[in-house]
């Protein structure tokens, strides 16, 4: 049946309302949705995503009160930032969809008061939101859900709504909406790396309000995702050794010995008095090409730097695209962690050199180690001024012809 006009305003209208009373009720669902592109397609029974747009049957909308059209929404958008539609992998995709609607139907729960008629749509029931093992679904990733769909075939919980059969045959709650889209846009780098800087721009406008007294809730699985640093990969110790010996009280960086000048790194002047090693400037790649994942690699590589010198390590970070974040100095763990990356554009590592000499050239920084994929043209080792630079490299396609080189896993 083709919509007039006036139904599509009427439609379009009711999304926009939607948005409207979730940027109220709950901030961090309705900044996100911000992002998103909505789409009317008859051709799906009720809501789905690719990951990217939210497409609504029109049936399916007259079907819905608003209370549940709210549901619908965050329902959809949590999927798209858990990026579920790209993580099936080899799994069976009919159980990975179950798992991932747990896991976003219990968040969205938990963000409600743990409510069940937060999750509830009146021609399904209340809708499944709790795992195999019978906790709720937020404490889980998809992946843990689907591995304990597999393995408690026999013995799931009873939930709402009609049953998905689930490996023997038993019986599991309903999956209302469409997933037939999931997949159509893997490999879309561009696409992820866009709603990584949206998550964490929402998560941080979200901390803000929460810190001046308003209300804000960041679903676990965000959380997790933004919060989770993984053990560094590289043996900071050994790596620095060339400039920063064992007992690291004993050195400083200012100023550096001259006398090794012609190896990679300068090393530091003997110092006795018992100064901390400082002075070191830490620069991450934060351009359209550098996913969270990476983010969080470098984050747990400089976490993992400071913690191996007993946090007698301290300079500053910065970030940097096509232009440089000014560099904020930070003394410990809880200073790193308290600075938020900024970035999404291009590369341009000439910034990097050109901000340390128009904007520090008071007191230049010992060392500067660049975190990259590298896909950027590496100026030449003169643009440096003779600074020594460590380049901590995500892949092993590049190679930078200067510098001293590693490479951290992600």
């Amino acid at each position: 049946m083709q919509l007039t006009e006036a139904q599509k305003r009427e439609y379009v209208k009711r999304l926009l309302f939607s948005r409207m009373r979730l940027l109220v009720k709950n901030g961090f669902y309705g900044l996100l949705l911000m992002h998103t592109t909505f789409a009317l397609d008859q051709s799906i029974p009720t809501a789905c995503t690719d990951g990217g747009k939210i497409f609504f049957s029109p049936k399916f909308l007259g079907e819905i009160s608003d209370s549940e059209l709210d549901f619908v929404m965050s329902h959809e958008i949590l999927h798209i930032v858990l990026k579920h539609c790209s993580r099936t992998g080899d799994r069976d995709p009919e159980i990975f969809n179950i798992a991932c609607d747990i896991v976003v139907n219990s968040n969205i729960m938990l963000s409600q008061g743990m409510d069940p008629k937060a999750v509830t749509l009146k021609k399904y029931g209340e809708l499944m939101h709790i795992a195999p093992n019978g906790e709720e679904g937020y404490k889980y990733t998809a992946e843990e859900v689907y591995d304990m769909l597999i393995s408690y075939s026999n013995k799931v919980p009873k939930q709402g709504g009609r049953g998905h059969k689930i490996g023997n045959g038993k019986g599991y709650g309903k999956s209302w909406d469409d997933h037939s889209r999931w997949g159509s846009r893997d490999g879309d780098k561009m696409l992820s790396d866009m709603w990584d800087k949206y998550v964490r721009d929402a998560a941080e406008a979200i901390s803000i309000q929460k810190s001046n007294g308003g209300r804000g809730v960041i679903p676990l699985g965000v959380e997790r995702m933004l919060d989770e640093l993984r053990s560094p990969s590289l043996n900071w110790r050994a790596l620095l050794a060339d400039f920063v010996q064992e007992d690291v009280s004993d050195y400083s960086f200012a100023p550096p010995d001259r006398r090794y000048a012609d190896g990679d790194f300068f090393l530091p002047d003997l110092n006795l008095g018992g100064e901390s090693v400082k002075n070191i400037l830490f620069m991450v790649d934060s351009s359209g090409s550098v996913s969270d994942d990476d983010l969080t690699a470098a984050y747990s590589e400089i976490k993992g730097a400071i913690e191996q010198f007993d946090g007698r390590l301290e300079g500053y970070l910065g970030f940097f695209d096509a232009a440089v974040y000014a560099p904020v100095p930070f003394g410990d763990v809880n200073d790193l962690l308290s600075i938020k990356p900024r970035g999404g554009g291009g590369t341009d590592f000439y910034s990097v050199f050109d901000y340390i000499f128009k904007n520090m050239s008071d007191d230049l920084p010992a060392s500067v180690i660049i975190l990259t994929d590298g896909f950027a043209p590496i100026p030449p080792e003169e643009t440096a001024r003779g600074i020594p630079v460590l380049w901590i490299l995500n892949n092993k396609l590049i190679t930078p012809k200067w510098g001293r080189i590693a490479r951290i896993d992600v």
